[in-house]
């Protein structure tokens, strides 16, 4: 059982996740009584923490943000994942966020114990990401003000510039901002065309104020997830669909919805459409999932595995 001090970080910690805890959650957690679990909230709400109670099957315990919480605890899989999240934001595609995540992480390393600090600059020295000069970055106002009107489901007004160069005036009811591969999208209701839309958020100029409050619709076509894969499917220059000799759930885990869609045909074989710009590479790719697959449409992905088989071929003609 742990002893009351080291208890009492631990359940500040849990309630820190944002959610309710049932008594008896907690308790279990902690492997103490729940009267144990009640004396230790009186105790942190006398050092000042908020925790706040409700009554009732779906009541529980939960910590109350303001300006007086004290400092945010972490445990050690909590503290490193911010960290590497930190460094993955210094390549980020918000603008300005870079030297933000910077003097953030420096700030984290400070207060690390020494038995996380370590990991953590090892993670940072041994790990190099090559930045990409022409990916697009947005504007963290503009981003913000996005989310905004998203929550509040405010109408946008704002000007969008196409692929091709042309500017456009938009009225909107926004939905979603979505982080798609290494672009931020604005899935929104577009009002004079009646239909919803997908805009690149870096080619969005936003106008002020917003709009007046809308009621919420029905996601597109029920499911926003399916609705972008199809939609961004179809802008991939190369696509191919596989029968892969495995259930979906054993494939779909290695497929980002970004590069593909797993779709269930029976309890040991699922159809995967895969979409890229390079075949070779997706020919590749399936075979490294390690089960047996056919490939049903995609002539370029047919060459491809074609090349990949001759070549394995060739490398194994002298051994």
């Amino acid at each position: 059982m742990l002893e009351t001090s080291a208890r009492l970080l631990r359940l500040l910690s849990l309630l820190q996740t944002p959610r309710d805890w049932a008594g008896s959650e907690l308790a279990e957690r902690l492997e103490v009584s729940p009267r144990t679990v009640r004396r230790d909230v009186d105790r942190l709400r006398e050092l000042g923490y908020p925790v706040h109670a409700t009554r009732g099957g779906a009541g529980g315990y939960r910590l109350a943000a303001g300006a007086k919480l004290p400092p945010l605890l972490l445990d050690d899989e909590e503290a490193v994942a911010v960290a590497v999240s930190l460094r993955s934001a210094t390549l980020g595609t918000v603008a300005g966020l870079q030297d933000t995540a910077r003097r953030a992480l420096s700030k984290l390393e400070q207060v690390l114990p020494p038995r996380l600090r370590g990991p953590v600059r090892a993670i940072e020295a041994a790990t190099v990401t090559m930045p990409d000069r022409d990916k697009p970055t947005v504007s963290p106002a503009a981003l913000a003000a996005l989310a905004t009107a998203c929550r509040d489901r405010q109408s946008l007004r704002f000007d969008y510039t196409a692929h091709d160069g042309m500017t456009s005036y938009r009225r909107t009811e926004p939905l979603r901002i979505v982080s798609w591969g290494e672009l931020w999208y604005l899935v929104a209701f577009d009002l004079d065309r009646d239909d919803w839309r997908t805009f690149r958020v870096d080619r969005i100029e936003p106008r002020e104020p917003t709009g007046p409050p809308f009621p919420a619709r029905e996601e597109p076509e029920g499911d926003l997830t399916a609705y972008l894969t199809k939609r961004f499917g179809a802008l991939w220059p190369v696509r191919a669909v596989f029968r892969f000799r495995a259930p979906a759930e054993q494939i779909a885990p290695g497929i980002s919805p970004v590069d593909g869609v797993v779709e269930a045909l029976d309890a040991d074989t699922c159809l995967v459409t895969l979409g890229g710009s390079d075949p070779l590479v997706m020919a590749s790719f399936v075979c490294m999932f390690g089960v047996d697959f056919t490939l049903v449409e995609g002539d370029e992905a047919a060459a491809a595995l074609r090349d990949l088989s001759d070549r394995c071929g060739r490398a194994l003609a002298d051994t």
